[in-house]
């Protein structure tokens, strides 16, 4: 029979309380114990001396007679200065997935096109600067005068229409 210390899940649905048991390793995960050995509830603040309770004595004893805690608990020993567990290496865990590195490879490309146009088209407007071509400019001001007539006579008709309807809302 192999021993195994765990938590063994009670309370309420989405409020999780823990107990420390130590079980047989072959029984579910809320089922019968050997014996229950602290308690932990993940809705209190990670500082609270009250989040995880260890009977470290009762810990000791079943660790001597050979039971196997899982992860989480082998957590709590440590932090209770049980049992040290050794720190584990994940390399690949903060990198990215595939999808991911694609999308930000597409993003890269998108952003060196658009600093690519802006820089072009900042060399344009300095060319266009240190070259200006005297025909350019007469052009703009001639376009300009006539634009001010038209909108002058927009301005007229608009209140002879206003009038005419007001007329025809009267009569």
């Amino acid at each position: 029979m192999s021993i195994s210390i765990r938590l063994s899940r009670g309370g309420a649905k989405k409020r999780p309380y823990y107990r420390i048991v130590v079980a047989n390793s072959r029984s579910p995960r809320d089922g019968k114990y050997l014996e229950q050995i602290g308690t932990y509830n993940p809705l209190l603040a990670k500082d609270s001396p009250e989040r995880v309770k260890l009977n470290d004595e009762r810990a000791r004893y079943w660790l001597g007679v050979g039971a196997q805690p899982t992860d989480r608990v082998a957590r709590f020993l440590d932090a209770a200065g049980v049992q040290e567990r050794a720190a584990r290496v994940n390399p690949k865990k903060g990198e990215p997935g595939e999808k991911a590195k694609e999308r930000a490879e597409e993003r890269a490309a998108k952003i060196a096109e658009a600093e690519e146009a802006a820089r072009t088209a900042e060399e344009e407007a300095k060319a266009a600067a240190a070259a200006p071509a005297p025909e350019e400019a007469p052009a703009a001001e001639e376009v300009a005068p006539e634009a001010a007539p038209a909108e002058e006579a927009a301005a007229e008709e608009a209140p002879a229409a206003d009038e005419a309807a007001e007329e025809q809302a009267e009569g």
